[in-house]
């Protein structure tokens, strides 16, 4: 097995790489339909977060227990298992007629994701024994997944400008139809795998804990608020946690190896791939709206607003390996978070109106800044982990990066829906004749102004149009400033560890 994989070892990377495209593109495909799903399912603005975030934040929850199945049974199985997994949720969740039924099919194409990522990582940690040659894999692992990424936005804009909104789901369907023969064909049937049993009931507390935290926070954020329910939601979830944490010491087969958080570099790899991932998808959320409804683009015109981005991605992650090399971590790490803090002031202050070159020279700057950044969390978590333990590392990375993304939705959305509620109470005349709902988000706002006569309906569009732009102004001041605060604790508390690192 050791021979077949040090001569295939760069065709089981593009068969990897493959695999991991329909997860990705999974992740930002909806970016751009929000507007459209907005009002063909009448999804208020609650449903619009969950619709978007269930997909990370159920696979946040189930990677680090796929990721320990990978390194039991191995990953050639979990990944051909779970493509096979979200070829069918993604074709039932083209039949959605409800909000709701939207949301259990995403979360149930979430569990085919949570197969397929972690074992790709431990394929490839496997695959790869020199660290050099790893550091290229994984820089194009790494590309792969940002560019992606940002082609979901682009892509789904097309579908939905050319056909309806259901073909968005069935766009890796043609996909993995080619990878499955060519997995099953290419992928290794056997590595070093661990043993004991699989800790299910720990698994599940995981799984419980952090959808319940999560729950509790979205709640809080309702029109409806209901104080003892989100205050039980969240003790709920952190007691969860909490007795998980506690049974990590004492458990025979314990879920989480905590051995592998005693690593520097696994601890800024996870807090790398947190910020980047976070970042990058609240941003494409955020403008992707601002662009359809406030300039009353397409969705084809908003993904396309996302090009510079995507291409700074895929540029991003090979030079990310040959910086962390010559840098070192720390520096990289650093400057990554800066850099993208310092593009986020600078949108903050441009007109989408009209998309220049100082919009798309910011976002091609940041896409390759985080793209630089999200690698060397790659680079840091995988060479810090022995090969036998290489899913459970790899679903560490993993999960930092899908568990990024649903908290940057939800972060990014619900600073969104407070910056706009105020910005809207600008316009008593518009805020005294909608509901507490209808001023939560722009989509509630829209679908409200339905109700009114037609010069009402213009005017309360109007208002909502500017609120949002303000909204949005704020939103990536904010994102920003914490950026920027982060930049700086990350260069201050890696000092001690810079010859390490």
């Amino acid at each position: 097995m050791e021979h077949s994989l040090k001569n295939n070892k760069w065709l089981v990377l593009f068969a990897a790489l493959l695999a991991s495209l329909p997860v990705v593109i999974n992740m930002t495909t909806l970016h751009v339909a929000i507007p459209t799903l907005t009002t063909a399912l009448k999804a208020s603005g609650t449903q619009v977060l969950w619709i978007i975030d269930i997909y990370a934040l159920m696979m946040s929850g189930l990677l680090i227990p796929m990721g320990t199945l990978a390194d039991r049974f191995g990953g050639r199985k979990m990944i051909l298992s779970g493509l096979l997994i979200f070829l069918i949720a993604s074709i039932v969740a083209s039949f959605a007629t409800s909000a709701n039924f939207l949301i259990v099919a995403r979360a149930t194409t979430a569990i085919g994701a949570a197969m397929i990522m972690p074992s790709i990582l431990s394929v490839i940690r496997i695959a790869f024994e020199d660290e050099k040659e790893r550091a290229l894999a994984l820089g194009a692992w790494s590309t792969v997944g940002a560019a992606g990424g940002a082609i979901g936005p682009l892509v789904g804009g097309y579908l939905l400008t050319h056909f309806s909104w259901t073909y968005v789901f069935l766009i890796n369907v043609p996909l993995i139809l080619i990878i499955l023969p060519l997995g099953f064909a290419t992928y290794p049937k056997s590595v070093n795998r661990t043993s004991g049993k699989w800790a299910f009931d720990q698994a599940l507390m995981l799984i419980v804990g952090l959808i319940s935290c999560i729950y509790a926070v979205k709640a809080g954020f309702k029109a409806d608020f209901n104080a003892v329910e989100v205050f039980g939601a969240m003790t709920f979830g952190l007691v969860i946690l909490y007795v998980l944490f506690r049974k990590q010491k004492t458990s025979e087969n314990p879920l989480l190896d905590l051995e592998l958080f005693k690593k520097l570099e696994i601890r800024v790899g996870l807090l790398l791939a947190l910020i980047v991932s976070g970042a990058m998808a609240g941003v494409e959320f955020t403008i992707a709206q601002e662009i359809q409804f406030v300039f009353n683009k397409t969705p084809l015109e908003a993904g396309s607003v996302m090009l510079p981005l995507m291409i700074a991605t895929a540029v991003g992650g090979p030079v990310s390996g040959y910086l962390v090399g010559l840098f070192g971590v720390r520096l990289v790490a650093t400057t990554s978070l800066l850099v993208s803090a310092a593009c986020l002031f600078t949108l903050s202050a441009a007109s989408f109106a009209s998309v220049g070159i100082v919009i798309i020279a910011a976002l091609f700057i940041m896409g390759l800044s985080l793209a630089i950044g999200l690698t060397a969390s790659s680079i840091a978590i995988m060479n810090a982990a022995p090969p036998e333990k290489a899913g459970a590392a790899g679903s560490i990375e993993a999960v930092g990066y899908e568990l990024g993304m649903g908290l940057g939705i939800t972060a990014f959305g619900l600073l969104m829906s407070a910056s706009y509620r105020h910005a809207i109470t600008q316009s008593p005349e518009i805020f005294n004749n909608l509901s507490r709902q209808a001023t939560l988000t722009i989509g509630d706002t829209m679908i409200a102004a339905n109700e009114f006569d037609a010069s009402t309906a213009e005017a309360i569009r109007s208002a909502a149009r500017t609120a949002f732009s303000a909204a949005h102004q704020n939103v990536l001041i904010t994102a920003g400033v914490m950026i920027t605060l982060i930049g700086i604790a990350v260069f201050i508390l890696l000092n001690r560890a810079k010859k390490d690192l």
